[in-house]
């Protein structure tokens, strides 16, 4: 089940993929090698550039023949891992098998370890795709510091839908209004004082713009049956790295559940864990994110997830643990949850490299020194990146499709680079 993306490419630097028989088509945008035009004279290539130009290639409008990709040239495969036979009324059918595409960069993998992208709530792994106003996405920016990159689509979510219709129970992903308020605009309602800093969307962030609209179009519903689906990704996970070996693994939201589990279930295997924004808070979940009602409900029983992770002192439960509410509660600095009494470490985890990125104008910037300060009390040497302090600014919570993403994934290389 192998593709070349579409086909194996036959023009030099071609940004539309693909084999067209030999021939470059007008609104391709297609480069020189050494003087040469590779099936397109130099008068086609004039009109090729004013029809493309002439395109409005904005939000959906890019599914037009004549808007150039701007995706870096790569091969594509996918496979599904994991999974089991249950035997039903109709039959036998497969539960908890875990969508996987892998993509390789047409100039070759020089990177020595792979990369595995787990997207967050709501969404599916087109998220690493190109963006929502069709600027080159983040596994693109990935292919081309010369990694392989994988990505996965979590359990009964996007191409890893479930025929289990009786665990998998479904809810919403998003609706505009959450969109607006905590991702896309979140300086509109103000409901932290960071959020006037948000400048890196592309568009205006609201309903109507196209921007918007395309990005809205991704959110899908999630399983509200997390220990379920965290049993499943756990186990595909690795199975997973145990085929691809030692890989960096990088997560965004919700989705840093996933990474967490395997750094404690085959931590050999997990080279680095990367966190944009993890959103699997100690103890509990904020309600409203970013609007001016946030409250807070109990979640993740195991401090940072729903299942079992080992602790030392070993706990058979997670009522086991216990924590208290720490710190002054504002706008601009939440307060966490932490372990009091007896301190359970997270000796597995602890193996493995951690480090949380968070943008400046984030709700996440508000609570994400929770997930931090809870890691290093278990033991793990855990890193807290703030953009800001790299320069990089003005990001919410989806900075990876934001217009300074090439940056954030600079960091992110940077990173792996320095922790190899």
């Amino acid at each position: 089940m192998s593709h070349a993306a579409a086909h194996r490419p036959v023009l030099i630097n071609c940004i539309a993929f693909g084999n067209h028989k030999g021939r470059a088509q007008v609104g391709y945008d297609c480069t020189t090698l050494g003087g040469r035009m590779f099936g397109l004279t130099a008068s086609v290539a004039t009109l090729a550039g004013a029809a493309l130009a002439a395109v409005d290639c904005t939000g959906v409008n890019a599914i037009a023949p004549g808007c150039a990709s701007q995706e870096s040239l790569h091969y594509r495969d996918f496979f599904y891992i994991g999974g089991r036979y249950v035997a039903g009324a109709a039959g036998n059918l497969t539960y908890d098998q875990v969508y996987v595409e892998k993509l390789t960069p047409a100039s070759g993998v020089n990177q020595s370890h792979p990369v595995v992208l787990y997207h967050g709530g709501g969404t599916s792994g087109v998220t690493w795709l190109n963006t929502p106003d069709n600027r080159k996405g983040f596994a693109s920016h990935l292919l081309d510091y010369g990694y392989q990159v994988y990505i996965v689509d979590q359990t009964s979510v996007g191409r890893g839908s479930s025929e289990n219709l009786n665990d998998y129970v479904m809810r919403i992903g998003s609706t505009a209004e959450i969109t607006e308020k905590g991702f896309t605009a979140p300086e509109l309602t103000n409901a932290y004082p960071q959020s006037q800093e948000h400048t890196q969307w592309p568009g205006t962030g609201v309903r109507g713009d196209p921007i918007f609209d395309a990005f809205e179009s991704t959110f899908i519903p999630l399983t509200s049956n997390l220990t379920v689906q965290e049993l499943s990704m756990r186990s595909a996970g690795c199975q997973l790295l145990s085929l691809i070996g030692p890989s960096f693994l990088v997560s965004h939201s919700i989705g840093a559940l996933h990474p967490l589990l395997l750094s404690n279930d085959c931590p050999q295997l997990v080279a680095g864990n990367i966190n944009l924004e993890p959103g699997n808070i100690p103890f509990q979940s904020y309600v409203g994110n970013a609007t001016s009602s946030v409250g807070r409900t109990s979640a993740r029983p195991w401090g940072m997830t729903n299942t079992y992770v080992t602790y030392e002192p070993a706990i058979s439960s997670s009522s086991e643990l216990t924590y208290e509410l720490v710190g002054d509660d504002t706008p601009a600095n939440r307060s966490c949850y932490m372990q009091t009494g007896t301190i359970h470490k997270l000796t597995d985890i602890a193996k493995v490299k951690y480090v949380a990125l968070t943008g400046s104008a984030s709700p996440h910037i508000t609570y994400e020194h929770c997930v931090v300060d809870f890691l290093q009390q278990a033991g793990v040497a855990a890193e807290w990146i703030k953009l800001a302090d790299k320069g990089i600014t003005g990001n919410g919570h989806f900075g990876y499709l934001e217009k300074n993403s090439p940056q954030i994934a600079g960091v992110v290389h940077d990173w792996i680079q320095a922790n190899c």
